[in-house]
């Protein structure tokens, strides 16, 4: 007998985090987050996976964290990060399990581990503490100063990062662990940041993406040194954004995704010549990577394979790097978490509604093929059992016609989710995703909220408007400067269509976060359509974003299409803070207090502003402690009341409301669209 999603639920999921594949072996290992709720935390732990799906092991039980696991070349020992005394730090276990034991001590944090091809050293990414008031100079051994007052000082940007906070008194840089030993050496300096590494094939070079040094450090490029950290170089120069470099099985490429402009928020992949530099963008107009870190080279080193967006769904694909044709190995409707592969299988996790956080693999083959095909597919992991007593959830992809912004229409995609067999109408939740150069994920982490509504009776959507990534480069950056006048007059098209299929009755509600909660903030004061909205972790006035964000100052401008400078006008005119106080639309303002992306005023000059214009019903909730990640990341009690606080508020203003006649609704152009 099946039981109801209820929000507790995120109490009992299970979800895969990491993956990497032993070399030579059809084996994986995986790091499993589980809640802690006792404690009001999160537990990691490593598990191993046979691709055949003959067998499955924990090795580690926490406590803490356990994370990011990578085999030894030999297969016999795996490496991870461990925060369980304290700081994370390098941990080893062998493949058959026992004790793992700690392999030397950092003073700071460790971020990223990789194996030197011989096995005998490990290359890791390590904190290491500064002194802002030296802005980026050495301190030649001396210790940083502690003092009573130790104030934050910002002499360069960023200075700050949403999750983490003030910048400057740490940087991360590259150390050689012996394996044996512990002992470590550092092989990069300088007022720069090491974000991405990987170690070349002969293990005599590593190539790492960097953040530039002086005034800007937010851009960063990909460099190259010897395995000692000598004889650094700078590969790129023509990028704002690198992110993690994959070394060709001869040593003479680097794959690696990024971008040219800062603020693009669409990873295109490129390959680099490691003797001359030379760069060379691969299918830069028709291919977005899914996942940078799921880049891999084929043996032969003739292709590259990784996880696909495309047209809000995930693709395993090869490209083939001389032709640059590219093939799909396998899709379908849903989207893929983790992803690795090995010579005989891909292994992956799976993101869809109606599925929880499990591993699956699949054979490779030569022939294209769908995911799920009878035979093929294998789950391997049976991590959630209890979602089986939980009743269906369908998500069905449909196209909607909507005006384009130009004068004309176009067809767009969005999912529609309800209960299996739904037939009725029903209230609707529009759910506007972040980005906006995103797409609708499907995580169940992030949207419980989703599963809860279905169950009592709505329907969800998702929708793809204009400005979303995986639908082409034009689809997306049409929305720069267009903020909410390209994109709402879509959401309204599709609810009306919804309602004219049957699907909505009419009562319909907003919500949305980061730039969700941009366009639901502009939505209340733009349209009456909507019955009740939850806005949250938005961008609220541009203008004061750009100054505020941790990102603001350089992704701002591009989004309002006139970077490198900020227009202040368009700014103004295209920020909910504007129409906020034209809205008669119940609105519940939600915001992590420690934010650091959208900071809480974005939240509060909205919260304060409708609140002032008159009677509609508003609410502010701030969560100290929390970041930009609050609704799905955050501490389980976080995540638990704040998707509570989503469901009472848009049942409680939508369930009762009589909805207007469809020919009735307002939903004209929002305001400013002819201030251009």
């Amino acid at each position: 007998m099946t039981k109801p999603f209820t929000v507790d639920d995120l109490y009992l999921h299970q979800k895969v985090l990491d993956l990497h594949c032993a070399p030579g072996l059809e084996l994986a290992a995986c790091a499993v987050s589980s809640v802690d709720r006792e404690n009001d935390s999160y537990i990691s732990c490593i598990w191993t996976f046979a691709l055949d799906g003959s067998a499955a092991l924990q090795l580690t039980r926490g406590p803490g964290r356990d994370e990011s696991p990578r085999w030894s070349p030999d297969g016999t020992r795996l490496a991870f990060l461990s925060n369980r005394g304290g700081s994370p730090q390098v941990h080893l276990i062998r493949r058959d399990g026992g004790e793992a034991w700690q392999l030397g001590a950092f003073p700071q944090s460790v971020s990223n581990l990789r194996w030197a091809p011989d096995g005998r050293s490990l290359v890791v990414a390590a904190a290491v503490k500064t002194d802002p008031d030296l802005r980026g100079a050495r301190a030649h051994g001396k210790p940083p100063e502690t003092r009573k007052c130790m104030p934050e000082l910002a002499w360069r940007l960023p200075y700050k990062e949403d999750g983490v906070g003030y910048l400057l008194r740490r940087e991360f840089h590259l150390f050689r662990l012996d394996a044996a030993t512990g002992r470590h050496t550092q092989l990069t300096d300088g007022a720069f940041d090491v974000l991405a590494f990987d170690v070349s094939p002969d293990g005599r070079r590593i190539a790492f993406a960097r953040t530039r040094e002086g005034r800007f450090a937010h851009c960063n490029d990909l460099w190259v040194c010897d395995a000692d950290g000598r004889n650094a170089r700078r590969l790129t120069h023509e990028h704002a954004i690198v992110m993690q470099p994959c070394w060709s099985p001869d040593g003479r490429h680097i794959a690696f995704t990024g971008a040219r402009e800062e603020g693009d928020a669409e990873p295109r992949l490129w390959v680099a010549e490691a003797a001359s530099g030379k760069v060379r963008a691969l299918c830069e107009d028709t291919v977005d990577v899914a996942d940078p870190g799921s880049v891999q080279w084929t043996s032969d080193g003739s292709c590259l394979v990784f996880t696909r967006a495309h047209r809000g769904r995930h693709q395993i694909v090869a490209l083939d790097v001389a032709r640059e044709s590219l093939r799909v190995l396998a899709g379908g409707d849903r989207q893929l978490g983790v992803f690795g592969c090995t010579e005989r299988h891909f292994v992956y996790s799976v993101d869809h509604p109606s599925l929880p956080s499990e591993l699956w693999t699949q054979p490779r083959g030569e022939e294209e093929s769908g995911i799920g095909e009878p035979g093929r597919e294998r789950q391997l992991s049976r991590l959630n059992p209890w979602w089986s007593d939980r009743p269906g959830i369908e998500a069905r992809a449909m196209e909607f016609e909507v005006p384009d912004g130009r004068g004309g229409t176009e067809r767009i995609e969005g999912w529609l989710l309800r209960a299996h067999g739904s037939t009725q109408p029903q209230p609707l939740l529009n759910d506007v995703h972040g980005g906006p150069a995103s797409y609708a994920l499907l995580d169940f982490d992030t949207n419980v909220f989703w599963q809860v509504l279905c169950a009592r009776g709505w329907a969800v959507l998702a929708l793809n408007a204009v400005g979303s990534a995986s639908y082409g480069r034009e689809f997306c950056r049409r929305l720069a400067g267009h903020w909410g006048t390209h994109d709402l007059p879509q959401h309204l098209a599709a609810i009306r269509q919804l309602r004219a299929d049957g699907v909505s009755d009419g009562r319909v509600a907003i919500s949305g976060k980061s730039y969700g909660g941009y366009l639901s903030g502009f939505a209340t004061g733009n349209s009456d359509a909507f019955a009740a909205a939850v806005v949250m972790a938005p961008v609220g006035n541009i203008e004061t974003h750009y100054g505020t964000s941790d990102g603001g100052y350089y992704a701002d401008p591009f989004y309002m299409g006139s970077s490198p400078v900020f227009d202040r006008k368009r700014a103004s005119r295209l920020s909910p803070l504007q129409h906020i106080e034209k809205s008669a639309t119940p609105t519940l303002f939600m915001q992590g207090k420690d934010d650091e992306r959208c900071p809480k005023c974005q939240s509060e000059e909205l919260f304060v502003s409708l609140a002032r214009a008159g009677d509609t019903p508003t609410e502010l909730v701030l969560y100290p402690g929390e970041t930009h990640g609050f609704l799905g990341s955050g501490a389980p009690s976080c995540r638990e009341d704040a998707a509570k606080r989503i469901i009472e508020w848009v049942v409680r203003f939508t369930e009762p409301f009589d909805a207007p006649p469809l020919d009735q609704e307002r939903a004209e152009e929002p305001e400013g669209e002819s201030l251009r």
